[in-house]
């Protein structure tokens, strides 16, 4: 017998006495979480998002919809980036006053290759506030998984206050489960058994976040 038949076995028997009738997993299971810890006005909520992600070591901006390309093309020439990897559906001008070249996130590339890339800009699919942290759904702005854990430089644009949110369980209620999900706080880090900070084994060393509203 397989691993894989024993464990099949195990939850049959577990689940032999359960009407069938019994109500689903999603309903018999209460959600009512904790939304939110104590009353915040908006304005509040985003600036809890600033200073969590600041906790994390993330540089923090604020822009304008008319600053965003003068402050996006400052960051990637901050940075001396060449070349910066561009998801699909990022908007063009978001790019419009930097001269750094523009790479297409391609099925073709290799690891690589990424590696060889400077930044990347993204957008996001939301931003929690009470945990300072980046979830990325794959969306045309954000691009597949790998073109933000590879680049040693990440540029990522929120707008706010509409994809900002103030706890967890808010965020789940607003994600699609079924896309791929990536949550980031802050610029990857590790560190060793005498406590030793590293940064950039398991993504990008500089995360720099825009607050775009």
């Amino acid at each position: 017998m397989s691993g894989r038949e024993r464990i099949l076995g195990r939850v049959r028997r577990a689940l032999a006495d359960v009407p069938a009738d019994d109500a689903p997993y999603a309903t018999a299971v209460p959600r009512d979480y904790l939304r939110e810890h104590g009353e915040r006005t908006t304005g509040r909520t985003v600036e809890l998002l600033a200073e969590n992600l600041a906790d994390y070591r993330a540089l923090v901006h604020r822009s304008t919809e008319a600053e965003l390309p003068a402050l996006v093309a400052r960051l990637l020439a901050g940075r001396g980036a060449r070349e910066v990897l561009v998801p699909p559906g990022l908007p063009v001008e978001w790019l419009a006053a930097t001269d750094a070249v523009r790479v297409p996130d391609r099925a073709t590339d290799t690891a690589h290759r990424l590696d060889r890339v400077d930044s990347v800009v993204t957008g996001c699919a939301l931003a929690i506030a009470e945990t300072g942290t980046l979830v990325l759904d794959g969306s045309p702005d954000q691009g597949r998984r790998r073109i933000t854990l590879i680049p040693d430089h990440h540029v990522c644009v929120v707008r706010v206050p509409g994809q900002v949110v103030a706890s967890v369980p808010e965020a789940f209620e607003r994600l699609d489960p079924v896309r791929p999900l990536t949550w980031i706080s802050g610029p990857s880090a590790t560190s060793d058994i005498e406590l030793d900070r590293v940064e950039g084994v398991h993504g990008p060393r500089t995360l720099e976040v825009v607050l775009l509203g």
